[in-house]
């Protein structure tokens, strides 16, 4: 009960995204405040490992020439689900990922999912045992599988599926097959079966990826103008300021308050939280908002969550819920761009910044007030 009166006190308290599965949630350990588990942007992607996702891009070619469509997005969508960008390790300026990330041992016992022994290929030199296999690096290669794809992307005549360039590579080729074209929907969840054969598995890679290429591109403002560019242009200038809970409005950011349901305070952070952000810059055209992202829902021509995302213009108002359908259970709001993008203040230990509509959870709808 106090954990729902937090969410109806103060903006953007919420449950896990659906984009993230179960497993992965309870294995890096994300937190419940704000919508998005773990990201959906290249800023929550450790710069060394974005690095990496971009270095082999340009290299796949070199070994499988007649792949199409391969692009650092779906690189991330992989490693986001496999290891979660190797965050909590040490990442050295060279590659090399420490301490080194190993999966389960793959006996049979039913940790980790596993089910069916598999028989150790590597002698150790890859996984650390004799014992059986067990997957390794921020891909989660096989021993045996990476002795076939493993390629060397950092120049140092050593493929080491424990250093990010080479296992970003590796990847990359994996997926590529003998040629895919990654563009063709068919042919992208192909590849991404090879790793898992589980359409839930597809289902949240291809959710990451979605995420990662929409808050990879800048967005597209020429049509836009008048007083909805004001408002778009004013949310946009605030990339990069930290998300505070409780903390901003119409006169800018501001110190938030105590406490978060997960115990994050907003009180030495001088920043916004998602509704502080819209009430700033609608505050620019001389729209006043209420202060929670549930009030916020009232205000303006109200756009029904049945009717789908397409339909949001630029600058409305977009809303997300724990029951779709009850606006007292909206949690979250954010600003619509187009093409499925939206300035966002996702969540405490984030900043502003760029969002897919399709990384929150509970979409609700929008309200267009110009």
């Amino acid at each position: 009960m106090v954990a729902l009166l937090m969410f109806a006190a103060v903006c953007c308290g919420v449950p896990v995204s659906g984009a993230i599965g179960a497993y992965t949630a309870l294995k890096t350990g994300v937190s419940d405040d704000g919508g998005i588990a773990e990201g959906g942007s290249a800023a929550d992607i450790p710069a060394r490992m974005l690095t990496a996702y971009k270095k082999a891009v340009p290299q796949v070619g070199q070994y499988v020439p007649k792949c199409q469509g391969i692009r650092w997005p779906i690189l991330a969508g992989i490693a986001k689900v496999e290891s979660n960008h190797a965050i909590g390790h040490n990442i050295a300026p060279g590659g090399d990922i420490t301490p080194k990330i190993y999966g389960v041992l793959l006996n049979g016992s039913g940790a980790g999912g596993n089910t069916t022994a598999v028989a150790d290929t590597d002698g150790g030199t890859w996984d650390g045992t004799a014992n059986g296999e067990r997957a390794v690096g921020p891909f989660q290669f096989l021993p045996s599988t990476w002795k076939s794809t493993g390629k060397d992307g950092n120049g140092d005549k050593t493929a080491d599926p424990h250093n990010a360039d080479d296992a970003a590579l590796g990847a990359a080729v994996y997926l590529c097959g003998n040629g895919r074209n990654l563009t063709q929907r068919s042919q992208l969840k192909s590849a991404i079966l090879q790793y898992n054969h589980s359409d839930a598995y597809v289902a949240n890679v291809l959710g990451w990826i979605g995420q990662y290429t929409a808050a990879s591109k800048d967005p597209d403002l020429k049509n836009v103008t008048g007083r909805i560019r004001t408002v778009i242009e004013a949310a946009l200038s605030q990339r990069g300021v930290p998300y505070s809970w409780g903390g901003g409005g119409t006169n800018g950011k501001s110190y938030g308050t105590c406490c978060s349901p997960s115990g994050k305070s907003g009180a030495s952070v001088k920043g916004f939280d998602c509704s502080g952000l819209t009430q700033y810059a609608y505050a620019r055209t001389g729209i006043s908002l209420p202060r929670v992202a549930a009030a916020q829902a009232g205000v303006g021509q109200r756009i029904p969550a049945g009717l789908g995302p397409l339909v949001l213009k630029p600058g409305d108002l977009v809303f997300f819920a724990t029951a779709p359908g009850r606006d007292s259970t909206i949690y979250h709001v954010g600003i619509y761009l187009g093409s499925g993008q939206m300035v966002n203040a996702p969540r405490p230990g984030t900043v502003v910044r760029l969002d897919a509509v399709e990384a929150m959870s509970g979409y609700a709808g929008g309200a267009r007030l110009l």
